[in-house]
């Protein structure tokens, strides 16, 4: 069972941003800025195009509005979408609000954020679903 599948199933805390019955979208604890929000379907998957297609085509539509929150709830350009997926044996998109492409670099330092911090990301966040 991957990290992810034990935060979707609360035997690890996250800060949840969404959830339906194929999905599930959280805070990234390791995030580039505040506001990276992960999202995950929850059948595990290694790698991203080994996900059935009929789910590739609902991820996305469950990230648009969770997307368009973040970029109210957070000052940024835009929300940029990133597919990596090495840290974790679990196919997942990050979306990261962004001012500029380097805001997407993945190699850079992580924000240490506190728990305060999160939960204030995730309320602003969540105002706006």
């Amino acid at each position: 069972m991957t990290i992810f599948s034990k935060i979707i199933k609360g035997e690890i805390p996250g800060y949840r941003i969404a959830e339906n019955d194929r999905f599930y979208a959280f805070l990234d604890v390791f995030p580039l800025v505040k506001g990276h929000t992960l999202i995950v379907p929850k059948v595990e998957t290694d790698k991203f195009f080994d996900v059935a297609d009929d789910l590739l085509a609902e991820w996305l539509l469950f990230a648009k509005p969770i997307a368009r929150a973040i970029e109210k709830a957070i000052p940024c350009n835009r929300v940029g979408l990133s597919v990596v997926g090495l840290e974790v044996p679990h196919a997942h998109m990050h979306l990261v609000p962004i001012n500029s492409a380097d805001d997407l670099n993945f190699t850079r330092s992580k924000l240490k954020l506190s728990p305060e911090e999160f939960r204030e990301v995730q309320e602003k966040i969540l105002a706006q679903l």
